[in-house]
Formats: structure tokens, sequence, C-alpha cells
């Protein structure tokens, strides 16, 4: 019995120490709603079919954060509403003069993968789930937030709020583990830092719930793979941390790649019409994952761009990243009335709805003084160092191995990975440098001088072994 109720104040104390679920941007005063509905309405009534297509269309810049050469044309008429990669005050300034220049002068909304860290990288979202504490997650994404958006960035693609099981999915480093409660307690905690109580603020981004939905779930842990998912296990499991985040004011969400018995989950009119905008009153962006609307007719449910196209739009994916077809096919579509001009007026008035949410009118600019700033500063780093320590688990300390006593003279550290800069980011490194980290066997060496720290690599992390 007192098990069960240390059990039950553990949980308990984690909810408290989550924080409120609501969000004041989600309950932002009905009149300033409606002014911003309003200035919607004014706008949808002056766009063309062809811009209110380009308001649809996110491309990717290049992998050094720098625009295409295209995407200053495409935003100077207009035809480009947002783009991935693109980075770094400067960089993003130069494309939103560009924007600027349009009819419309609609700004482009900037978004990048700031999975656990823009510049200070701070550990892979599972490890910082092993510390426990809700607390400092928030703190470090408002810290990710904070550098984000001195660097030109409106938005994340984070957090990855996925249940996953299957540790042969090479994403569940991505998210928050196994556990439905600690999963949703996560995910409101790092929207929060995401976002704050009000996104437009100079250090606050628009956070993303993904993969919606089950996209941990795929069989075999086969990524892009298909999953058999009851509604009850859907309801119960996989749900809940994406409920979490819309109640702690999420703006936007991400399809997933897998599909859901049978239907993928970017063409799936139950999960994106039925659960989030009927059940869960969402009024966000939703974006598809890279190229998922192409991959309709990888899954075999598309027989063509143009089919893609139809499925993707009609069942409510309002963004289509890098692919194309919105844009090629929709004016045939919309002829051929197999989709419906309601349809994408819905589409453009989430996406203007964030734009307005998030400022963007009103500052489209980033500060270059402050990016030089905010990025990368010392506290910042500090605050990744203690997340670091925070994150640790030791699952044994025989003979008192550590910590290490001053008698000790010789230190071995074995392993390719204690000393490889490289890897010590880890995927998804935002902006993060491959010369930013400390390695271990640097770190020994800087704290015992006058000690000696012999290294061996061993077998490199990709040999194989008989």
């Amino acid at each position: 019995m007192k098990k069960t109720a240390i059990l039950f104040l553990s949980f308990l104390l984690l909810v408290i120490a989550s924080g409120p679920t609501v969000s004041s941007q989600q309950g932002a005063s009905t009149s300033n709603d409606r002014i911003i509905e309003q200035k919607i309405n004014a706008l949808l009534a002056r766009m063309t079919l062809t811009e209110k297509l380009g308001q649809m269309q996110q491309l990717d810049g290049e992998g050094d954060g720098k625009y295409r050469p295209e995407h200053l044309e495409m935003a100077r008429k207009g035809l480009l509403g947002s783009t991935l990669n693109v980075r770094g005050a400067r960089m993003t300034n130069e494309l939103q003069r560009a924007a600027l220049e349009s009819r419309l002068k609609i700004p482009i909304l900037l978004g990048f993968d700031v999975i656990h860290g823009y510049r200070t990288i701070f550990p892979v979202p599972l490890g910082e789930t092993a510390s426990w504490d809700l607390a400092l997650m928030e703190r470090n994404a408002a810290i990710a937030a904070a550098e984000a958006r001195a660097a030109g960035v409106h938005w994340t693609f984070a957090p990855m709020v996925d249940i996953a099981r299957d540790p042969r999915w090479g994403r569940i480093i991505e998210g928050a583990g196994e556990d439905v409660f600690l999963g949703s307690l996560v995910a409101a905690a790092r929207v929060r830092g995401f976002q704050g109580s009000d996104y437009s603020a100079n250090d606050k981004i628009l956070a993303t719930a993904k993969h919606w939905v089950g996209y941990g779930a795929a069989e075999a842990g086969r990524d892009y793979g298909t999953t058999n998912l009851s509604e009850r296990a859907l309801r119960e499991t996989y749900f809940p941390p994406f409920k979490a985040a819309v109640d702690a004011g999420v703006g936007s969400f991400m399809t997933a790649f897998n599909d859901l018995d049978g239907i993928p989950s970017t063409a799936n009119p139950f999960i994106l019409k039925k659960v989030l905008r009927d059940e869960w009153k969402f009024d966000g962006i939703v974006v598809s994952d890279y190229t998922a609307v192409m991959e309709l007719m990888f899954h075999g449910l598309a027989r063509s761009e143009s089919e893609a196209a139809m499925y993707a739009l009609n069942a409510g994916t309002d963004m289509e990243m890098v692919s194309r077809f919105y844009n090629k096919h929709g004016e045939e579509l919309l002829k051929q009335k197999k989709i419906s001009i309601a349809a994408i007026d819905d589409s453009v008035r989430n996406i203007l709805r964030i734009k307005y949410r998030l400022g963007l009118f009103d500052r489209p600019f980033a500060d270059e003084e402050l990016e030089k700033r905010e990025v990368f500063k010392q506290a910042n780093r500090d605050a990744a160092k203690r997340a670091a320590e925070r994150s640790f688990v030791l699952l044994r300390n025989e003979n008192q191995t550590l910590p290490i006593s001053k008698k000790v003279e010789k230190i071995a550290v074995i392993g390719s990975l204690a000393d490889n800069k490289g890897e010590m980011n880890s995927n998804w490194a935002g902006d993060g440098r491959p010369e930013d980290p400390i390695t271990v066997v640097e770190a020994l060496r800087t704290k015992y001088p006058s000690k000696t720290v012999k290294f061996e690599p061993g077998c490199d992390p990709g040999c194989e072994t008989d």
C-alpha cells in the first residue's frame, strides 16, 4: 500500500511540475481573434488562386542555411509561403525583403529542425527525458527558441511526441520513449518552452507536434512503414501526447510518413479532420513531412501527382513540404471539381492565422545584432552542460569507481566515441558545429592534467564482428 502511495505521489509531483496545460496563447482574447480573422478574410478576398497555392508551398534551402536562387523570384511573385533550412539573420532578411516586394506583401514563414538546440546543442530528447526534469526540458527548449528566433527562424519541427516501443526504430532518440503519461508531460513542457505564452515574442518560435500519428509504431521498426493500430490503441496510447501538445497551445502539426490501416496519414481525413479539427478544435497549420504528399504514390493510394495532391488537400494537409504537386496541379484539380476553393481557402486561412500570431506582418525581419549576442552565448552553453549532467544514467558503480580517486594515476578510456567530436552533437543537431563539443577524453585530460589518460578507440562504431 505504501509503494502505491509513493508511486501516485511521484506522478502527482510530475503533473504539478509540468505547469498549466493550457497556454495563454490558446486563451487569447476573443477580440484579438476576431481582428486576426477579419484581416485574414480581407487578405483572402484579394488573393488570386496562384497566390493561395503559393502560400501552401514550402521549399527547402541549402544545407548551409542559404536560400536557393529561385526562392527570391518566387517570393517576389508571392509564390512561396514557407521555407525550411534557410537560417541566419542576414539570409532570412534578404528572403523576407523579396517577399515584401510581392503584390500582397505576405511574409515568409521560415522553418528549421530545432530538435535539441539551435547552435547550442542539448542532449537528444530521449536522453534529456532520462532526467525526469520537466522544468529543465522547458528551459532548454526556451533557450533553443531564443537562439533560433534571433537567427531569423520562426518555426521548429519539434517536439516529436511519438510513443515508441520498438528500439529498432532509429528515430526513437527524438522523442520521450515508451510511456504515455511521461510522454504527454514532456510534450507539453517542450511546447511551452518553444512557444511560451505568446510566440510572437522575439525569443519564441512556433512548435510542431509530430508525427501525426502512429509513426513510432511502424511494423518491425521500419521507417516509413505500415502500422496496424485499432482506434482504441490510437486513443489510449498514441493520441494522448498530441492532445497534451494541443492543450499546451501548439501551433502546428506534421503528418506522419506511415499509413494507418492502409490509409497514409497525409491523406487521412479521420485523423486530420475528425480528430484534429472537429474533436480537438485545432486551428493551426498541418504541414506534410518531407515529400510525404509525393509518397502517397509510393503507398499505392495515388496513381499520379495530381491524385496525390487531391487526396492530401482534401484530407486536410495545409502545406506541402518540398514536393510541388499542389502548385503544379491545383488549378486543374479545381477546374475538374476534384478539390474545392473552400478547401484551399481553409488551408490558406490556417497558414495566415499562424503568420499573424507570430507577428510576422508587423515584424518580419530578424535583428542581426541580437543574433550575435544570443546565439551560442556562455549562459546557453552552461545550461547545456547542466542538462547533460542531469541526463546521465549510471547503471553501476562497482567498487566506487566514480568519483575518480585522487590516488589513481592512470585512467583508461576505451571506445571510439569517447574522442569523436563529430558524433557528440548526435543527429538533428540544428546549426551545431562539430568543433563545438568537448569530448570525454578532452575533459578528463583537462580535469586531471597530472594523470595519464590513455585512450583506445577499439572497434569503430560501424565495424562488424564475427
